[in-house]
């Protein structure tokens, strides 16, 4: 699976918008993102932020993710993507917008180099399996195929090293 395809399942995500026309009441409504985007892009909606999206509460997730040695839970199996996406078509919506942005990436960067340390790890202890928790299916994605590749390059030089049960010694 590469990165669209986890974008796309992303789009599932359902958010809220308000839409741009006027009724005795005010209506929110939960919609797919792609949705959401196709008629904020027509200027028929405004799209309301998931109630993760938020600077203070953005800033306790990067902090804590930042203390624990293991991936804490995140608010969204999609929160790199949404955010991605609802800043690059609904940024006049979200409040902070370039806060947001920035504690996103920090969250990213502070997962991506704890699951490179694992990977090193995992690598350099030879283990046969690793526990996963908490990590999102763009996080996997990225580090998949690398993972994944030289998993198949240590195998194929173990089994070389190995000598065959047939071999004769060279020793006389």
């Amino acid at each position: 699976m590469d990165a669209a395809e986890v974008e796309f399942l992303a789009e599932k995500e359902l958010v809220t918008i308000i839409p741009n026309f006027s009724l005795d009441k005010i209506y929110l409504i939960g919609v797919p993102l792609w949705l959401a985007i196709n008629l904020k892009q027509r200027q028929k909606c405004r799209l309301l932020p998931p109630e993760w999206m938020d600077v203070e509460k953005l800033e306790k997730i990067r902090d804590q993710e930042r203390k624990e040695a293991t991936f804490t839970p995140m608010p969204s199996p999609y929160y790199m993507e949404l955010t991605k996406l609802l800043l690059n078509h609904a940024s006049d919506n979200i409040p902070k917008a370039d806060e947001i942005r920035t504690l996103i990436k920090d969250v990213w960067d502070t997962r991506v180099a704890k699951l490179r340390v694992s990977a090193d790890s995992f690598v350099s202890q030879q283990e046969a399996h690793a526990k996963l928790d908490n990590l999102t299916l763009m996080e996997i994605n990225t580090s998949g195929a690398f993972l994944t590749q030289a998993l198949n390059h240590m195998y194929k030089l173990r089994t070389n090293l190995q000598p065959s049960a047939g071999a004769q010694s060279q020793d006389l």
